[in-house]
């Protein structure tokens, strides 16, 4: 069964997808391996039926984005959904200086989370507490930055590229043209090529990047364009949802492999613990088929997920 990229629209969420994808497939079992905002679009991966097996081995996928940053406006949700209910005036922006202040985000990171996000603290979700006018103590939570590209600063979202060449994902005068979300102002706004780990929040990205520059901010758009090995370039439509092949779960993995023989492989489906030298995690298979998900120590395989 396949895993698929699809290019989510502006305004679904996540499970909205889900649920399309679902009545396409003609199937309850469908998953994805990382939310996307409602104000977000780009690359969410769905797992039908067997393949959502391996959402579990995917959500600690890197993924790249292209950020709209707002400065001088904050927002509760520190996206474009608004309302503003912060103002500052925003410095002069030396493009050097601003690259050299994204630098300094990179690498390791603790991140406190936007409090209109799913987290949960005491079995309540962080963002109906938030709609409901309270807010939560939400800890700072370890994330990886790789890299934050300035392409540019501009004087409004409506006033920065919307057409990138899909290659690279820079700025391109033909290419593939982004819907970003109706912007909430003339406010003074950064382009930013983001590679980060799993977790990371761009909406709290946006909303430091502010502070550290002295405004507040939010993100007035969102692109998603690579999760893990999947492109934005090789994305379906949600419309094309029910002929969607996708690629079958071992090449969704991206673990070395292991090719086992029968013996190996039977014991493994058997919850064993073989013998074997490799270490760290590894996919094994039989005459091509995926047989388990293992970790090794270097001296014996340890299952993490089988299939019959």
């Amino acid at each position: 069964m396949p895993v698929i990229a699809v290019d989510k629209p502006l305004n679904l969420t996540s499970h909205d997808v889900v649920n399309r994808a679902r009545r396409a497939r003609s199937t309850k079992r469908v998953g994805h391996t990382g939310t996307l905002d409602p104000l977000a679009t780009g690359v969410l991966v769905l797992c039908v039926d067997d393949s959502t097996k391996v959402v579990q081995f995917m959500e600690a996928d890197s993924k790249d984005y292209l950020a709209w940053i707002s400065l001088g406006a904050g927002t509760p949700t520190l996206d474009a959904e608004g309302p503003v209910d912060e103002v500052a005036t925003v410095p002069e922006l030396d493009t050097a200086r601003v690259q050299e202040l994204l630098n300094t985000f990179t690498g390791p990171q603790a991140q406190v989370p936007p409090q209109y996000s799913a987290i949960q603290v005491g079995g309540q979700r962080a963002y109906a507490v938030a709609r409901a006018g309270g807010a939560l103590d939400l800890p700072a939570r370890h994330v990886m930055i790789h890299s934050l590209d300035l392409l540019g600063v501009y004087p409004s979202v409506d006033a920065a590229p919307r057409t990138f060449d899909p290659q690279n994902w820079t700025p391109a005068d033909t290419g593939h043209t982004f819907t970003l979300p109706p912007a909430l102002g003339e406010f003074p706004t950064l382009l930013v090529r983001a590679s980060v780990g799993s977790g990371t929040y761009l909406r709290s990205l946006a909303r430091d990047v502010g502070a550290a520059l002295g405004v507040p901010a939010h993100l007035g758009g969102l692109v998603r364009t690579r999760v893990g090995r999947y492109d934005l370039r090789d994305a379906v439509t949600v419309d094309d949802l029910p002929g969607a092949t996708g690629i079958p779960d071992l090449a969704a993995l991206d673990f070395p492999v292991i090719e086992a023989d029968d013996r190996l492989a039977r014991e493994l489906r058997q919850g064993k613990r073989p013998a074997h030298p490799a270490q760290g995690r590894h996919v094994v298979t039989l005459n091509g088929d995926l047989v388990a998900v293992v970790d090794g120590d270097g001296e014996q395989l340890k299952v993490v997920r089988a299939w019959a």
